[in-house]
């Protein structure tokens, strides 16, 4: 019978939190119903949150208590420090895998991340013995890439590796080949725990869960009212599935509704932030318009879950003025948006103008003006279609020509003001740059998509 060790991570809510007295009661219950492994969130707060730790230690005895170390030196020692009387300690670091997670969140490329997930691993390997590495975004890292980190992690001293389907929008058969494949390339051994995190984003979280389970791994991470698998669901599962699939865990089953229902009576009262209220309207949706200003934009970007810096929430507000001249911004529209706009590198290009013709009796012919160093470019030219002018004159104007790999145009959303979303791909090098673009009129957004597959590769040619 194979035994799936469950980490719970219903004290890392995404959105809201709950009292200090409401985090105690739900380590409880949760140390009464048997999981493996408690998850508390990062330590911001020395004071509150390490006593929160330390008090969740003093009753929490069959259990490992799991504290996030994010990715900092300061991080690790604040975890150890808050761990040091618990009687199953561990400490869990999570960082990007994904080339956008990489570069916006730490500005590394892959090797570099290498270098810092074997610096923060060993550090906190000194620290305690049981460390968990969590590979966030894994399932959108670049082929090869995340065996190398698994192997970077685990010669480091990881314990267990977490694959995490951040996104959430693999089919379950999907992920489960995934990381059945994950584990074959890098035939890690029963000495090392695989685990897999799931987003539930449409509701398959405990069926990629449990399916991963099958092809090999052997911890699951579940939460109550959050976005990941849900603890009640896959609790179910194994009692109802698990001697039939061969599969248990050490959850107390006779008691899990009782203790359930009281985790989920106490975590159903997370509570969303109060300056979200302005721009809620009654059916719990985002509606922005070009009345709002960058205070209401940026708490609604972070209703989405967007965490940004300073100088990109300048770029997401100036690029909502844009969208919102013309129609009413909601999720989708925003979400779009900050992908857009956000989490990229510095524009060496940027859109001025663009002027396109186009008929079934006249050749396409686009005019567009940038901008580069603080001077203005100006080109026209030809091209088999509107989007074909336009991409031929961008060529023209930087004097250089990129193989377009792909090509990809799609409405966010739908409606005569729906706005239409591009996605370019290009090839330098052999190496493929991806840019995204949004626009009421896709044009446009394809010369945005362009621009900025064009600016990745001026910015990596610039730092190599």
């Amino acid at each position: 019978m194979k035994k799936i060790s469950i980490c719970d991570m219903t004290l890392c809510p995404s959105k809201g939190s709950y009292s200090f007295k409401e985090k105690i009661e739900i380590a409880r219950q949760l140390g009464n119903l048997g999981v493996d492994v408690i998850e508390i969130p990062e330590i911001v707060n020395v004071r509150t949150d390490a006593l929160l730790v330390k008090t969740v230690s003093s009753f929490v005895k069959k259990s490992i208590i799991s504290v996030e170390a994010g990715g900092t030196e300061e991080g690790i020692a604040n975890a150890a420090s808050a761990l040091i009387n618990t009687a199953m300690p561990r400490i869990r670091i999570s960082l990007p895998v994904s080339t956008v997670g990489m570069e916006y969140s730490y500005h590394k490329k892959g090797s570099k991340m290498l270098d810092l997930i074997s610096k923060l691993v060993t550090s906190a390997k000194e620290k305690c013995s049981d460390v968990e590495f969590c590979a966030l975004d894994s399932t959108r890292a670049e082929a090869g890439f995340l065996p190398l980190v698994a192997k970077t992690a685990i010669e480091a001293g990881a314990n267990t590796f977490t694959i995490c389907d951040s996104e959430g929008v693999m089919m379950p058969d999907e992920f489960a080949a995934f990381v059945s494949d994950f584990i074959k390339e890098t035939e890690i051994g029963e000495e090392v725990t695989v685990g897999v995190m799931c987003r539930n984003i449409n509701g398959l979280a405990a069926a990629s869960a449990i399916l991963a389970v099958k092809n090999g791994a052997t911890a699951v991470k579940t939460a109550s009212g959050s976005d990941i698998t849900d603890l009640s669901t896959f609790a179910g599962i194994i009692k109802n599935c698990g001697t039939n699939c061969g599969f248990c865990s050490d959850l107390k089953i006779t008691q899990l509704g009782r203790i359930l229902s009281q985790i989920t009576r106490i975590s159903g009262g997370v509570v969303a932030e109060k300056e979200t209220a302005s721009i809620v309207s009654t059916d719990n949706s985002i509606r922005l318009d070009a009345k709002d200003n960058i205070d209401s934009v940026i708490i609604a970007v972070r209703m989405l879950g967007y965490d940004l810096s300073p100088e990109d929430e300048t770029k997401v507000y100036e690029e909502f003025c844009r969208v919102a001249e013309k129609k009413t911004v909601g999720a989708k529209e925003l979400d779009a948006i900050v992908a857009s706009s956000s989490l990229q590198v510095p524009a060496a290009y940027k859109l001025i103008s663009y002027f396109v013709s186009s008929g079934n009796v006249v050749s396409s012919s686009a005019q567009i003006k940038l901008e580069r160093d603080g001077r203005e470019i100006n080109g026209i030219s030809m091209g088999d279609g509107p989007i074909d002018a336009a991409f031929v004159t961008i060529e023209q104007m930087i004097g250089h020509h990129y193989e377009l790999d792909d090509f990809q145009i799609q409405a966010v959303t739908e409606g005569k003001e729906a706005m239409g979303s591009a996605i370019v791909k290009l090839r330098n090098n052999g190496k493929l740059y991806s840019g995204n673009g949004i626009s009421t009129d896709i044009i446009g957004a394809s010369i945005r998509a362009y621009l900025n597959a064009l600016n990745k590769i001026v910015y990596e040619e610039a730092e190599g």
